[in-house]
């Protein structure tokens, strides 16, 4: 019996430990997102401790390709914001592209993305994935970019990545 109590003593105290220092889950949404969790029962963001995790942000709102894109990057800024976090605070990105289904219209597409893409993000690049779909949800949408910050990541980064050397003609 004494064996059992000391085993549940022991027990109890680990998890009143992982209690305290379990950290915190915030789920978040910028202002007019506000139905996205309460009726599409999806979170625009997470917070749990420092790191935010940004659901995917359509491309829709705009005449152009670029104003869908820009406008885009913007809400991916007031998202992030929500949780107490800036584009210099992005560690990772995921970005599907509507209609880029082979390497040729891939290209052609990232032509136009990536100069925008290094407006919001002019040094000390996030990791980034790009990828190709047939479809969005989001009517109109020509881009989803969704997104993983630390909150305070981007006050101090380092990169010691050297510039390689142009290659000669063969």
């Amino acid at each position: 019996m004494l064996v059992l109590s000391a085993a549940w003593l022991a027990c109890s105290a680990q998890l009143a430990h992982a209690e305290t220092t379990a950290p915190s889950r915030e789920h978040l949404a910028p202002r007019g997102m506000e139905a996205s969790y309460h009726d599409w029962h999806y979170s625009p963001v997470v917070k749990v401790g420092d790191m935010i995790i940004v659901s995917g942000i359509p491309a829709m709102h705009g005449d152009s390709y670029e104003a869908k894109v820009r406008h885009m990057f913007e809400a991916l800024k007031a998202h992030l914001a929500t949780a107490g976090a800036g584009l210099e605070d992005v560690v990772e990105l995921t970005s599907y592209h509507l209609d880029a289904t082979d390497a040729q219209s891939f290209g052609a597409q990232f032509e136009r993305f990536a100069p925008i893409h290094h407006e919001y993000f002019p040094a000390n690049y996030p990791a980034w994935s790009a990828v190709g779909t047939t479809a969005l949800l989001a009517p109109g949408a020509v881009v989803e970019l969704r997104a993983m910050a630390i909150i305070g990541s981007g006050a101090n980064p380092k990169a010691d990545i050297a510039k390689p050397t142009p290659r000669q003609p063969d």
